[in-house]
């Protein structure tokens, strides 16, 4: 055996006796309480969870974490309205509407804490500080963002649903420690997120937006979303939050676009190449196959994040 194959092969060796190198291990988080929530509605509701009801449930109070965002009276308004079952941002609010948005910000403070996936309900990027819209109550990943952000980190949201992130870009639009950049399809719902919309003041170039066309396909999809990858290493974030709507797929009931499993698994795969520190909080996906999305987007992640087993090129063996 000549010295580059002992070499090569001494490598192998040490990464399979070193486990412990392997970076890549998103878990997804879930709780029953998601499937109290606007149960009936055939919009957003629990329809879209029912997969997840084979994960374990993670329970955490997220109450303490929604001031770091809203406002008190805000907070206590969406506590009273979901008490007195009102109707708001086209959800049947309940009793259980008030624990599912709880927990949600809980999981979504968890994830970040541990580089996962909250897979909750309700949804939260279209909430703005003081503003309930498009089925969010309480803006889950701007809370978790905001957290690390007092602890010194810088985070990089990238937002890769179909809808524009409106609440998430109004929070931290003046901001510089938090960057948000989104994907999704132009001229729909909520009608924001164009290319000039870039920040203001300290906040200025720290917002971007990439707009897709409509029956965008997997092609141009992963094309913005190196785009999106470029834009957040420009930005050297501590952190990388992703607002994981699935609404872009092609059998999304909303919206027009053509996305699959496949590009999924493919954003997930870049993201954990390029980053690594990871997390993400579902938002949309109006489709029974919300569950294979979010598992193929976690796989992707975590095959992306390991290192490569086999280094050896045996197009390159010699002897």
């Amino acid at each position: 055996m000549n010295k580059i194959n002992l070499y090569v092969k001494l490598i192998m060796l040490f990464v399979y006796l070193h486990p412990e190198k392997d970076a890549g291990n998103m878990k997804i988080l879930f709780n029953q309480k998601f499937l109290l929530h606007n149960a009936d509605s055939e919009a957003e509701g629990s329809y879209r969870l029912s997969m997840f009801k084979k994960c374990a449930d993670s329970d955490v109070n997220g109450e303490s974490y929604i001031e770091l965002v809203h406002p008190k009276d805000y907070i206590e308004q969406i506590r009273n309205q979901c008490l007195n079952s009102e109707k708001i941002a086209e959800i049947n609010l309940t009793p259980d509407s008030w624990e599912a948005a709880k927990t949600a910000v809980g999981l979504a403070v968890r994830a970040s804490e541990n580089g996962d996936f909250a897979a909750i309900r309700p949804p939260g990027h279209h909430a703005g500080r003081a503003s309930s819209m498009g089925f969010c109550l309480f803006n889950n990943i701007a809370i978790a963002a905001q957290k690390l952000a007092e602890e010194g980190k810088k985070v990089f949201i990238f937002d890769f649903d179909a809808h524009h992130g409106n609440g998430t870009q109004e929070i931290f639009y003046q901001e510089d420690r938090v960057m948000y950049c989104s994907i999704h399809q132009m001229f729909s719902f909520p009608h924001t997120g164009l290319p000039h919309e870039t920040g203001f003041g300290k906040g200025k170039g720290f917002t971007a937006n990439l707009p897709l066309s409509i029956a965008c396909d997997d092609e141009q999809f992963l094309k913005a979303v190196d785009k999106a990858i470029e834009i957040g290493h420009n930005f050297e974030p501590d952190v990388v939050a992703i607002s994981a709507g699935f609404d872009g797929y092609y059998k999304d009931r909303m919206m027009n676009m053509d996305i699959s499993l496949k590009a999924y698994y493919e954003c997930g795969f870049r993201l954990g190449k390029a980053f690594s520190n990871v997390f993400a909080v579902l938002e949309g996906g109006y489709h029974e196959d919300i569950f294979q999305c979010v598992r193929d987007f976690v796989e992707g992640i975590n095959v992306g994040s390991r290192p490569i087993r086999d280094r050896f090129n045996h197009e390159m063996s010699i002897g």
